[in-house]
């Protein structure tokens, strides 16, 4: 088979959630260029249209908006009936990005913050993947399954300080996409993680403004990632090539887990 064909996207129709900044633009970026229709969502219509238009522009590829908060199970039922709309006859990936942090002292956390991310960082994954289960069995086969990839990160592996909340909820999808693998391996459906270290997002953005050189000196590859290592690992899972994995956790941080600490 010839790389094109091995590690190829395109015609593939794609869901990132959280697709219009950070990690997940970079995802819709990498996927649009090689020729996947891409869907996106977020809260922020304005940045999903903006995103759309260029992207679409751009080529070869397309990237559609479609404006959802994710912290409503609401919003999820509207997202769903919205894809199954433009697409009845299915998706082939849903990638699951959208996701938020909170950052406190233990003694001064409060529940709200404990509870909003743990919603939208584990809740959210779990139920518009079920939801979207009879979508991507429209497009899986034996030989070309259709895809979950959900986006955990390091701090699913290492605790970072101060995110309580954040911590746990990159754990539990780790660990929970082990058993949603499992349960959809029969149905034609993988299920993966893609563990980032530091990325160069809004959400990292302070921290690294702060403490970049820091954060550097615990990578073994000295330096932190750049879009397209997130974009050849998410092609790589949805493309044949990764059409036998399923249940990883492929961690993408230039080894920066092997460090007790961030």
């Amino acid at each position: 088979m010839d790389i094109q064909t091995l590690f190829g996207v395109k015609h593939k129709i794609v869901l990132v959630t959280g697709g219009s900044k950070g990690v997940g633009l970079m995802i819709t970026k990498g996927f649009v260029k090689n020729g996947a229709k891409v869907y996106i969502s977020s809260r922020d219509t304005n940045s999903l249209n903006k995103i759309s238009a260029e992207l679409t522009s751009e080529g070869p590829g397309s990237c559609i908006p479609i404006p959802a908060n994710l912290q409503s199970l609401k919003d999820i039922s509207a997202l769903v009936k919205a894809i199954e709309e433009k697409e009845p006859g299915g998706i082939d990936i849903l990638i699951n990005n959208a996701g938020a942090t909170w950052g406190a002292k233990i003694d001064d956390y409060p529940y709200e913050g404990f509870t909003k991310v743990m919603n939208l960082n584990l809740n959210s994954v779990f139920f518009l993947s079920q939801k979207l289960i009879p979508l991507l069995e429209k497009r899986g086969s034996f030989e070309d399954p259709s895809r979950i990839i959900n986006i955990s990160s390091i701090a699913g592996l290492i605790a970072s300080d101060n995110v309580f909340a954040y911590n746990a909820s990159k754990a539990a999808v780790n660990h929970m996409s082990r058993g949603m693998a499992v349960a959809l391996g029969p149905r034609n459906i993988t299920v993966n993680v893609i563990a980032p270290g530091p990325f160069p997002s809004k959400m990292m953005a302070e921290t690294l403004r702060k403490n970049h050189d820091a954060i550097v000196s615990k990578i073994p590859l000295k330096r932190i990632g750049h879009p397209n290592d997130i974009v050849s690992a998410s092609i790589y899972l949805s493309s044949t090539a990764g059409s036998y994995i399923t249940g990883t956790v492929l961690v993408v941080d230039g080894g920066n887990h092997i460090f007790p600490k961030l």
